[in-house]
């Protein structure tokens, strides 16, 4: 059967959330100028992003935190960082950057997770021009921007020290992540067993994302091998990063009924990596109605306190 996707269901995956990341409402402060806007990073007209500089105290480097957009990996824009988000962190004496990535009308999955990644070592080959500590790096997003920030943090180091092109030689590993109804899989089937349905059908931003046209793809070795790839949670050890995600939706059952913007930013998704992580020693704040955190109390605190430990 041929799957005609509509595009009704586009802010199911992160574009409202990755808006309500970047408006200001009212009282809050305006959003400063880059000092770099929209820098290169590759050839695509999406491979930019933006740099807001601090001052560094005592001339040291300064730590860096990422923002990544969400959209579902449809749309979204880099612009929807919050001012109040860039305030706190150059008042503690950071340097924010926001990146832009090609979406799946590019192409499909790896290629928003190795647009990130080029763009992160794109900026550490920088870290001298700019006065970064290339050792303090963390990433955060909404849905989309947020798997792409738990990816990055639990991915082996893309680096290719052998490389002839400088850039490629600089590390993609991070020292945090953080997001906003965040997924920890992408995969079909792991969404089936976690909720406990098994004919749950699969959100819809997830056809273009793998390149699925036809309902029988979701069985095949090639889609079956791109959902374990594209999933965080299959890529975690016990070498990486502390996490921090927030949902705003306690822990609603779940049935195939279920609108698909429901279930997959679900609070089970950030419960099912804290499990994960505990078991590996690893730390997994959980924020949401029915799981309230107090030690850091939002993502801006908890990337602080972790890039200045």
């Amino acid at each position: 059967m041929k799957i005609k996707i509509p595009l009704k269901g586009l802010s199911l995956l992160g574009l409202v959330v990755s808006n309500s990341l970047g408006q200001n409402q009212p009282g809050q402060i305006t959003k400063p100028p880059p000092t770099h806007a929209d820098m290169s990073y590759g050839s695509h007209e999406r491979h930019v992003f933006d740099l807001w500089l601090s001052d560094s105290k005592n001339g040291q480097p300064t730590p860096l935190v990422i923002y990544i957009h969400g959209g579902g990996f449809r749309a979204g824009n880099k612009n929807t960082i919050k001012a109040n988000s860039i305030k706190q962190f150059q008042d503690a004496g950071f340097s924010v950057a926001a990146i832009h990535y090609r979406l799946s009308d590019a192409g499909a999955y790896p290629i928003m997770m190795e647009d990130a990644a080029r763009c992160l070592q794109t900026i550490r080959s920088r870290v001298d021009e700019w006065n970064l500590d290339t050792n303090k790096v963390a990433c955060y997003g909404g849905s989309a921007g947020a798997g792409i920030s738990l990816w990055l943090g639990f991915h082996d180091d893309l680096a290719d020290p052998k490389s002839d092109d400088l850039i490629a030689r600089q590390s993609t590993r991070i020292s945090a992540a953080a997001t906003t109804v965040g997924q920890s899989t992408y995969d079909l089937h792991t969404f089936r067993k976690w909720f406990g349905v098994p004919d749950l059908k699969n959100h819809e931003v997830f056809y273009p994302f793998y390149d699925v046209k036809d309902e029988s793809e979701w069985n095949s070795k090639r889609v079956k091998k791109l959902m374990i790839d594209a999933s965080a949670i299959t890529h975690l050890t016990k070498d990486d990063v502390p996490v921090y995600m927030a949902y705003g939706r306690g822990d609603v059952p779940v049935n195939k009924e279920t609108p698909q913007g429901v279930w997959v930013h679900h609070v089970k998704l950030g419960l099912k990596l804290q499990e994960a992580m505990a078991k590996i020693g690893l730390e997994c704040n959980v924020q949401s109605p029915d799981h309230p955190e107090t030690k850091y109390g939002s993502i801006e605190t908890f990337l602080i306190a972790k890039l200045t430990e």
